[in-house]
């Protein structure tokens, strides 16, 4: 008896996954062979590979997805039940969870001393590469979060802070929760695509990619497709006022259009992270670089607009306003 329970001890608690493949490599290798195989009718290996990295890919989001959804349910709620009071409870309230609930329960939770035993050597061991990447990380994921938080704050600075406020709030509560799908597939795609590339399975990663992207924006199109549909009524969750509920019907085509980009976007991000990406990537969403990607972006609309101008319309639109000013001027002297 004794003998058995020194076998059972002196059993190592880590295997050699080499020596035991498990069915996950074994699906990631079937998906490399199944896209490098020449022989097999393109659209055919599409399909079968699909069906493979549907699977891996949904292992992977669901859980991811699910936990953000609710997180972010439970910090909106307070808000939402806080709209139903008036605009100016909401609009107390929207601050409030963007500056202040998450850091202070952070902060007064008795759980937080659990979470630290003090310093020992052990924590200093392979600081530097860690840091290297999570201080990427870091940079990177504060900028996408950040000017959404930003942007309300600055919207109570408006001539009309309350109905500007309560209606920019609302527009980021719903593309919050769309971000939180977004951000459940960055997590998909930073594991599939590091996973593959450390297997040296290129096609494999370059199809993971197209996969998740493909997947996250159909949902995201869905779901602005559905906003948009309800522009008229689904800021009523949030709030009983009308003209907050009018403000937020007139910005649903902006945030429509967030919400697409918001489905491509931090999919791609979670493809740098898996690729190493993160301090170029930090960049990419640094504030200069922007603010110039915004001037850019307006430029290229003037100027299609621009050139699209039909100038014999605009000699008439001129003209008439004119004949406005001139009917309207009264003679200094009869």
């Amino acid at each position: 008896m004794a003998s058995s329970n020194k076998n059972v001890a002196e059993e190592p608690l880590l295997f050699n996954h080499s020596a035991t493949p498990s069915k996950h490599n074994e699906s990631d290798g079937e998906l490399e062979r199944i896209l490098s195989d020449t022989t097999v009718p393109y659209f055919s290996r599409v399909g079968s590979a699909s069906l493979i990295e549907l699977k891996l890919l949904f292992i992977i989001a669901a859980p991811a997805v699910f936990v953000y959804l609710i997180n972010y349910v439970m910090s909106m709620s307070t808000q939402i039940l806080s709209g139903h009071l008036g605009t100016l409870e909401l609009a107390a309230a929207s601050l409030g969870n963007t500056g202040i609930q998450i850091f202070a329960y952070g902060l007064m939770s008795e759980k937080c001393k659990r979470t630290w035993n003090g310093f020992t050597l052990e924590a200093f061991s392979g600081l530097p590469e860690f840091f290297k990447l999570s201080a990427a990380s870091a940079v990177m994921l504060c900028l996408e979060t950040w000017y959404l938080q930003i942007l309300v704050l600055l919207a109570g600075l408006l001539p009309d802070p309350e109905v500007a406020l309560d209606s920019l709030s609302i527009c980021t509560t719903i593309s919050g929760w769309v971000f939180m799908i977004s951000v459940g597939f960055n997590a998909a795609a930073s594991v599939r695509v590091s996973n593959e590339l450390g297997a040296r399975n290129p096609k494999s990663a370059s199809f993971s990619v197209v996969v998740v992207t493909l997947i996250s924006f159909v949902i995201a199109v869905i779901l602005a497709l559905v906003v948009l549909a309800l522009r008229d009524v689904i800021s009523y969750v949030f709030t009983e006022g009308e003209v907050v509920a009018a403000a937020v019907s007139d910005l649903c085509p902006l945030l429509c259009l967030t919400l697409v980009l918001n489905g491509i976007q931090p999919v791609l991000s979670g493809v740098a992270v898996g690729c190493g990406w993160q301090a170029f990537v930090a960049y990419v969403n640094g504030i200069w670089l922007g603010m110039i990607g915004g001037t850019f972006m307006q430029t290229i609309i003037l100027i299609w607009v621009t050139f699209r101008t039909d100038w014999n319309k605009e000699v008439e639109v001129a003209a008439t306003r004119l004949n406005k000013l001139e009917e309207r001027r009264e003679p200094l002297l009869n």
